[in-house]
């Protein structure tokens, strides 16, 4: 990751240099040649314009300096290109990885996903309250299955048109198993059915025709019935409210006990009533929590939760916190299925304004189902413009070779050995049977066993998709130049780094004979300016002070003074000792540069004074004291000598006239 970081970096650094504007210059006029090849204008000008600002005019300087760099860029280029390092498998890997990347949004139509990541911070502006009526069929069910669900839960939409009660209906004929109540068992106790009730939601939160359904249907209405992967929806929306956002809270919890009778409960309300009178009386929070409540957990941290979104928590909880506005306030006590609860508002994050989250949304879009619509977009363009002709019957005939082997790993594509025929074409692209047949066997694995037309079908969108997708890929250079410069890019980029860390970096740090070499020839570049070597004492006070100035007045050493004075759980002074330039410490800059020990300078940190042991001349840095700086100044050197051997190596004509042009 580091090396793939560091490679961006170097390229965008590269690509990155200087901004202009062009002047009228044609874009296929040749600019230069380098070792016989033609470099035009736009090639040149497509990278220097890469951080154009517009209506800013071409700097003279900036542009005769940029044309030195392409120069020894092209250069590089074309050196790693003569030693063959574009065939290497390992440069072909790479730049295949960063094509698929940079290919990516070419398949996802912008301007859809745009659009749903406009609709989804809408969305999240707004909590939803809703009930359903499921209906499950599955996405490979037999149409007749299909047909059976769409007429029960259309049978059920009419009862509630006719005034049926919808929580009614829910406990009795949805098919989500939360709607009923569910008896204690091994797994867990008795769970009173919620018959239907979803609590509150907002973007995300479920599949997209849900939430899209939910969010299209207005409060206290019906929805039409809504297909998702799972099987069919009636959709209804009890409330809407302006969204909680994130919070985190504070509660203060009593349990109802299991079985408990009607006395019990009684009891219960009437203590968490007593805590409540107390708290507007000014007991502390942290202290009645830590007394009475009955979740243990949280009162050891006054009550505190982790932090929540809306679906997170059941609905009369959530209701409560709706009327909390300041952190700090707190709620009257609150029944849910749990017990009673009073709450207190520790921290609320509102959704942020669409410009600071629009980057998070749209990862989210794009990783959530939605982003399928931009995917169909581009399917839809692409067969618009190159055409498809399918050949249904060629399809239909594998209903009867594909087997339920298939759902074990185990077909074969020699059991559709007789399939030839054209299954469909993509412009003048003819796609197979055989082809089909290849790709099952390739992608069947292991599991749930499903209707084999569905399956079929499904696999067959996806393969014919594949290969729409697969002509638009191999014409992304050819119908946008702009892709088409960065690839190049890219695959100039990763060519010029592995070459310049061969020749240069890795080079300067593994030739320590030439390192030392360098070094030699050019150590009065390398010069410590005037230092002292002494000791800086920061005392705490005044009083410490005058200890350490006594203590060194016996001549006893720092490492004893510090003995002396600091003990295990106090620690009053401090001492830095070395050699040190005036601008290595504040202090330094103010005292005087005399042996012996200086006055004292009052610091935010206490009193601090210098014991100047030496006062020492400008001299040479050893290699080892600048090794750093050596290693990177012969860099350049290497540098140099290489752009000087490829300058011999590779002729290189600038012409003059055309590069007038653009100043």
């Amino acid at each position: 990751m580091k090396r793939i970081t560091f490679r961006l970096l170097f390229l965008l650094t590269f690509t990155g240099l200087v901004s202009g504007t062009r002047a009228q210059v044609s874009n296929d006029e040749v600019l230069m040649t380098i070792a016989g090849k033609d470099v035009t204008v736009e090639e040149f000008m497509s990278i220097y314009q890469k951080n154009n600002v517009k209506n800013q005019p071409i700097d003279q300087d900036a542009l005769n300096e940029y044309l030195d760099l392409f120069i020894n860029f092209k250069l590089k280029v074309r050196e790693a290109e003569d030693l063959g390092l574009d065939t290497v498998t390992s440069f072909k890997t790479e730049l295949a990885g960063y094509r698929e990347q940079l290919a990516k949004p070419y398949f996802i139509d912008g301007a859809t996903i745009d659009e749903l990541v406009q609709e989804a911070f809408d969305r999240s502006k707004q909590d939803i309250r809703a009930s359903h009526i499921f209906v499950r069929v599955s996405p490979d069910a037999l149409p007749e299955d299909t047909l059976a669900a769409w007429k029960k839960i259309n049978g059920i939409r009419q009862q509630l048109v006719n005034g049926a009660n919808f929580e009614a209906l829910a406990f009795e004929l949805s098919e989500d198993p939360s709607a009923r109540d569910r008896e204690a068992n091994a797994q867990h106790p008795f769970i009173k059915g919620n018959k239907g009730d979803l609590g509150y939601f907002t973007a995300f939160d479920y599949v997209y025709p849900f939430e899209s359904a939910a969010y299209g249907t207005p409060e206290n209405q019906v929805s039409q019935p809504i297909r998702s992967e799972y099987g069919y929806h009636l959709i209804k929306v009890t409330k809407e409210q302006p969204a909680m956002g994130k919070v985190t809270v504070a509660h203060l919890y009593k349990v109802i006990p299991k079985g408990a009778t009607a006395e019990d409960s009684l009891n219960v309300q009437q203590k968490i009533d007593s805590i409540y009178v107390m708290l507007q009386n000014g007991v502390r929070w942290d202290s009645l929590v830590k007394l009475y409540s009955d979740d243990k957990g949280s009162a050891a941290r006054g009550g505190t939760l982790p932090k929540f979104g809306v679906n997170k928590m059941v609905p009369e909880f959530i209701e409560a916190i709706y009327q909390l506005n300041e952190v700090g306030d707190y709620t009257k006590p609150i029944l849910t299925s749990y017990g009673w609860h009073l709450i207190r508002l520790e921290e609320r994050e509102r959704v942020a304004p669409f410009n600071e989250i629009k980057g998070e949304l749209k990862q989210k879009v794009i990783k959530d189902s939605r982003s399928q619509w931009g995917r169909d977009v581009v399917i839809r363009k692409i067969i618009d413009e190159y055409g498809l002709k399918q050949y249904l019957p060629a399809k239909e005939e594998f209903y009867t070779v594909v087997t339920d082997s298939i759902f074990m790993g185990k077909w074969n594509a020699k059991l559709a050995a007789d399939l030839n025929k054209p299954l469909f074409e993509i412009g003048d692209q003819v796609t197979t049977q055989q082809d089909f047949a290849t790709c099952l066997e390739s992608k069947q694995k292991k599991g749930e066993k499903q209707n084999i037309q569905f399956y079929v079908n499904k696999q067959y969108k996806d393969f014919m998709q594949e290969k729409l997708l697969m002509v638009e890929n191999r014409n992304l250079e050819k119908k946008y130049p702009e892709f088409k410069a960065l690839m190049n890019e890219y695959r100039d980029g990763i060519l010029l780094f592995d070459l310049t860390d061969k020749n240069v970096w890795s080079k300067a740090v593994k030739d320590t004979s030439g390192l030392k070499t360098f070094y030699h020839n050019n150590k009065s570049n390398y010069m410590w300016g005037e230092r002292i070597d002494a000791s800086i004492y920061t005392a705490k006070n005044p009083e410490v002070a005058v200890t350490v100035r006594n203590f060194l007045s016996t001549g006893l050493s720092d490492d004893d003074i510090l003995k002396e004075i600091n003990t295990d759980t106090l620690k009053v002074l401090t001492i830095q000792s070395g050699k040190f330039s005036r601008k290595d410490h504040p202090v330094i800059e103010k005292i005087a540069w005399e042996t012996g020990i200086s006055e004292e300078v009052k610091t935010d940190d206490g009193v601090v004074f210098v014991n100047i042991r030496e006062v020492l001349q400008p001299e040479q840095k050893e290699l080892n004291e600048a090794r750093g700086l050596i290693t990177a100044d012969y860099q350049n050197f290497l540098e140099a000598q290489w752009i000087k051997d490829l300058k011999k190596k590779y002729p290189v004509v600038v012409r003059k006239e055309v590069f007038a042009k653009i100043k």
